[in-house]
This record gives C-alpha cells, sequence and structure tokens, in this order.
C-alpha cells in the first residue's frame, strides 16, 4: 500500500458520518409488517430498514437504537392541560422551538417523571403521592406501570404550570434499544428488527378512558410506514456473539427474544462450519404468535437450525414456558453443554432469565452429577468462560 492510498483511505474513513444518539441516521422503512396474528393478545411487527450507503456496520448479537416521536394525541391533550396554544414558543437545552415540536420530540411523557412525583409530593404536598415515595419501590413501580405525565398532572387539578416549569420536571426522550434480528451476511445492506407494541389499555383506576401507548413501539406500530424514514444508531454487543462455526450453539428466546437468533441462524447458515443450532422459542399460541414460523420451519427443514422447540404456554391447561420444555430435554441438553456448546438467553429479566438458570442448574445437577450448589458453580464456570451469555432487559 503507497502513502498516498494510506492517506486516502483515512480521508475517506474521517469523512464517514459517526452515527449515534445525537446524530442518527436516518433510514428509509423498506418493510413494516405484522408478524403475530390480528386476534393475538400480543403485537409485534417485523421491520426492515434500508442502511445502505450509510456507513453502518452491524454484526449478529448488535443492538439498534430507534429515535421514537411521541404520540399527537397525547402531545395535544397535554398541551390543552396547560391551556396554552401549541405553538407557543420555549426555550430550552435545544434552543428555541414550540412546545408541540419539544414534547413531540424532546421529552419522556409515555412514563411517569420522578422529577414530576418529587415536585407533586414536596413542592405541591400532595400526600397519594408522598406516601408512595416514602413506600416500597415495588409498590411505586406497579402504581406507575401504565401512567404518564399527563396523568400525573391531572393528580393536581389545581396546579396550572407555566410550559417551562412543566418541561423543566420531565426526562429527556431518548432512543429505545433493539436487537437486531438480521445477519449482515445474508441481508445485506438492511437491518431488520421485531418489536413489541407496548399498549397499556384503560382502567377504572385511571379514570379518564385513555390507552397508553409505549414512545418507540406504538411510534413504529401506528405512524410509520414504508418510505419514511427513522433516526437509529447501532450499539455494539461485544458479549454477545457467535463463537467459530464449529461450536454448538443453544438458543434461548421466547418471544421477541429469538429476533438476535433469527440472525444468528441465518448467519451460521452461511458458514462452513460444522456447528449445530438448537433453539428453544415460546409463543402464546401455535397459530397466532409463533414468530418467524415459516422462516424458522423452513430453516429447520434445510438442516441449517438442527433443533427447534417450540412451548405454546396457552395451548394446554397448564401454562408451559420454555424453562419447562427444557426440562424434556435434559439429557441431550447436557451432553451439548459438556461437549462445549454456547448457551444463549435472551428476552425478559424479570422471570424468564430467572427460570431458565433454574432449569439449567436442575438438568447439571440431574445429568451431571452435581449436588445445587456444584451445579450453580458449573454455570458460573460457562459463565466466566463465554458459553453462557445472556441478552436480558
Amino acid at each position: 500500500m503507497t502513502e498516498a492510498t494510506s492517506t486516502n483511505q483515512k480521508s475517506r474513513a474521517a469523512k464517514r458520518p459517526r452515527w449515534s444518539r445525537r446524530n442518527p441516521f436516518p433510514a428509509t422503512v423498506v418493510e413494516n409488517a405484522l408478524l403475530t396474528a390480528p386476534g393475538s393478545t400480543k403485537e409485534v411487527r417485523h421491520l426492515v430498514l434500508d442502511i445502505e450507503g450509510s456507513g453502518l456496520e452491524y454484526l449478529p448479537g448488535d443492538a439498534v437504537n430507534v429515535t421514537p416521536a411521541n404520540e399527537p394525541a397525547l402531545v395535544a391533550a397535554l398541551i390543552e392541560r396547560l391551556g396554552v396554544p401549541a405553538d407557543t414558543v420555549i426555550a430550552d437545552r435545544k434552543g428555541e422551538r414550540s412546545l408541540a415540536q419539544a414534547l413531540t420530540h424532546g421529552f419522556e411523557i409515555t412514563s411517569v417523571s420522578p422529577y414530576l412525583l418529587d415536585h407533586l409530593a414536596n413542592a405541591r404536598g400532595h400526600a397519594e403521592v408522598a406516601a408512595l415515595l416514602a413506600g416500597e419501590r415495588a409498590e411505586l413501580e406497579a402504581w406507575a406501570r401504565g401512567r404518564d405525565v399527563l396523568d400525573l398532572l391531572n393528580l393536581d387539578d389545581g396546579w396550572h404550570p407555566t410550559p417551562e416549569a412543566f418541561l423543566a420536571e420531565l426526562k429527556p426522550l431518548t432512543a429505545r434499544t433493539y436487537s437486531i434480528s438480521s445477519s449482515p451476511s445474508v441481508h445485506g445492506g438492511t437491518l431488520h428488527l421485531t418489536p413489541a407494541t407496548v399498549r397499556h389499555y384503560a382502567t377504572a383506576e385511571w379514570g379518564d378512558g385513555r390507552d397508553r401507548h409505549g414512545a418507540a413501539s406504538a411510534f413504529l406500530a401506528d405512524r410509520v410506514e414504508p418510505g419514511d424514514t427513522v433516526g437509529i444508531y447501532v450499539t455494539p454487543n461485544k458479549s454477545f456473539r457467535l463463537p467459530e462455526p464449529d461450536t454448538d450453539i443453544i438458543m434461548i428466546g421466547p418471544g421477541t427474544g429469538v429476533a438476535p437468533f433469527r440472525a444468528f441462524v441465518h448467519e451460521r447458515a452461511g458458514s462452513d462450519g460444522s456447528g449445530r443450532n438448537w433453539l428453544f422459542h415460546g409463543a402464546r399460541h401455535r397459530d397466532q404468535d409463533f414468530l418467524y414460523r415459516d422462516e424458522l420451519l423452513g430453516l429447520h427443514a434445510d438442516g441449517s437450525l438442527d433443533r427447534l422447540d417450540v412451548a405454546f404456554s396457552r395451548e394446554q391447561e397448564t401454562k408451559q414456558y420454555v424453562s419447562h420444555l427444557m426440562g424434556g430435554h435434559g439429557q441431550e441438553l447436557y451432553t451439548w453443554l459438556r461437549d462445549g456448546a454456547v448457551v444463549y438467553v435472551c428476552g425478559d429479566a424479570d422471570r424468564m432469565a430467572g427460570d431458565v438458570e433454574d432449569a439449567l442448574a436442575a438438568i447439571i445437577a440431574e445429568y451431571g452429577d452435581h449436588d445445587e450448589e456444584s451445579a450453580r458453580a458449573f454455570l458460573e464456570r460457562l459463565r466466566a468462560e463465554g458459553r453462557y451469555l445472556r441478552d436480558v432487559y
């Protein structure tokens, strides 16, 4: 390589845009499709974004951050509650802009603001909020689930803050992070994601009859169509990478936890390695919310996915989850682990991840001649060796 060539390459690299939280890439939506059936209690979508020519790079296991826009109806309701025109000019860290623009693009309004709670409790003397803040954290979290900042404003009918005073009690709007569900070697020039739409339906306790929606997921589900652009940037996840192609992998991902494993299987299907791929997936109903069903069955049929086991939790009297399904394949699971397989877990941290870990420990104890303590120690060794990897949230 000549000195001039090296200089030109460095110059091109320097000119390449650095997409980030402050400077997201405007990716064009190529596809926005509903994955779940219309009658399902879950709403999950498959989005394909065009990143050709952006310089964005990713590997299976990485995450994409999506810049949301708040729901117009909620923005309008907040402005009405504040009692000022939507085009009222406010000044904040972003400079001068209208109140409507600030509420749409600048602040978190779909969840409870801790600053606003504190203001209600201490500056406004709201007894219920003060008691919640002084009580158990779990109780506060349960009360806050599904509520938004309009709910907080409506707790104090006598409070009519100026727009600036109100905005000062809110958090900045942040990007939402999703596992990337595509393989760069197979889905070149595009990036796929698999978001579940967050919707909280009105309850009698809330009193105003409004449904609540997640900022990013409802934005993607309800207000983004092919041809629109979405601001994104990539976050590498170096602790959730594929091993060498000859290594066996076990993937455990119910619901949208399947997203990175879709990327894994497609990536491994194009390699020459001898490593086997085993996926444990979970859905409520086979015909309603088995995500990527036809695609996964096809990958299994052509040998790209060596084992596919799916738990349908609502299709029998007793609920069956992936952790239960694993127990039915304990001997083979232990053999794979003993022989060097890497196990990955993706999805819900609150319950699923713990249940899966308990199932793994029980399998190791039963088939590896361990007691519970040494089975847990076995798992910790796998973790230390990079053979037990979790991406839970």
